[in-house]
């Protein structure tokens, strides 16, 4: 992996509406639902306290609270929201749960609720979030739910997005105090780093920097090993940098990126990479027909700005030498060639032209 070319801060993205063609496919797949909160009654709260980490530091979430007469109407249909994320509605096998605690973060485009719901029987706590809908994090989350070897629970509802929470070791602290764990291969590591890099960058998922994704450990009969997960979509298929949608080019990721290149062989990246690809081409003919109709309608949905349409496929084009990306006009297109341009070339002995540069 190259660490090179390091990406500059971006600015903030727009918020793109769930158009209905995109409503219509999460509707054929019990992903848009009537629910009985909205994201507009939550932020009718009455008042908030800063929410501290473990440590006593301040972080970036508030507590609210609301009147209470609303506490037992809104905690009954936040339950009833979880139950339908989770067991499709079946509430029956949900009576136990309580709300324990509403968290709210203005930082963002989404400006997330995160709900902690505790079982009563046993105090385990779960949590799940209540956003603003965005198009792009709706595809994002599609897309990792069916190229990923990650499966994810969310749903939309008007303007709003729920999603399950994604547990795991957050990036930043993974870097910090795991990454060279003497219980951790470092071989492990760097092949997942390598594959969870060649995810982004073929559905075109950006923005990887460390704190917006995951690392979950996995114990295994021999030692362990490790899965990173995203857990933040909302740069899916904005930008118009080639390297925005490669995490080892993000100056937070440079420690990752470096143990790669301390760990791996060009030859062995290669192959990681391909193994990753030929995964990603089985797990699309899996769900041929549901990808088929994602993409249909993404190809259609205008969720970037043509100038950075132009620019991501002129880079594609030079990145992987091949025309075919100068016909296309929206992200979805893009993504959709990616995918058919690995279909074309996966019986090659050899990584796509570029990649040598880009992984060493």
């Amino acid at each position: 992996m190259a660490v090179a070319g390091q990406i500059p801060p971006t600015q903030k993205k727009p918020s793109y509406p769930v158009v209905d063609g995109l409503r219509s496919y999460l509707r054929r797949y019990r992903r848009d639902r009537e629910l009985p909160v909205s994201y507009e009654r939550l932020r009718d709260f009455q008042e908030t306290a800063p929410l501290m980490d473990a440590g006593g530091q301040a972080t970036l979430w508030e507590t609210v609270a609301y009147h209470a007469e609303e506490m037992r109407t809104l905690n009954e249909g936040l339950k009833r929201i979880y139950a339908l994320l989770k067991v499709d509605g079946d509430f029956s096998v949900m009576r136990h749960l309580y709300i324990d605690r509403i968290d709210f973060c203005s930082f963002g485009n989404s400006q997330p609720f995160r709900i902690r719901i505790v079982n009563a029987f046993n105090e385990n706590p779960d949590y799940f979030y209540i956003k603003k809908a965005d198009a792009s994090r709706v595809y994002g989350l599609e897309l990792e739910h069916l190229l990923s070897p990650n499966r994810l629970s969310f749903l939309t509802s008007g303007g709003m997005l729920v999603e399950e929470h994604i547990p795991g070791i957050p990036g930043d602290v993974f870097i910090e105090r795991w990454l060279h764990h003497a219980d951790l291969k470092p071989i492990r590591v760097a092949k997942e780093l390598v594959k969870f890099n060649e995810r982004c960058f073929v559905r075109l998922l950006g923005d990887m920097r460390s704190y917006n994704f995951v690392v979950v450990i996995m114990p295994d009969f021999e030692d362990a090993q490790i899965r990173i997960r995203a857990m933040d979509f909302d740069q899916q298929s904005y930008n118009g940098r080639k390297n925005f949608f490669l995490p080892q080019f993000f100056k937070e990721n440079r420690e990752l990126a470096l143990y790669c290149l301390e760990h791996l062989r060009l030859e062995t990246s290669l192959q990681y990479q391909r193994e990753e690809q030929t995964l990603m081409l089985q797990r699309s003919d899996i769900a041929a027909h549901r990808l088929g109709g994602l993409l249909q309608v993404m190809v259609r949905d205008r969720i970037a700005p043509d100038e950075k349409v132009r620019e991501l496929r002129e880079g594609l084009a030079e990145h992987f030498r091949s025309d075919s990306y100068l016909r296309c006009e929206t992200m979805g297109e893009l993504v959709r060639e990616n995918l058919d341009y690995l279909r074309r070339n996966i019986g090659r002995p050899v990584a796509p032209p570029g990649l040598e540069e880009e992984l060493g």
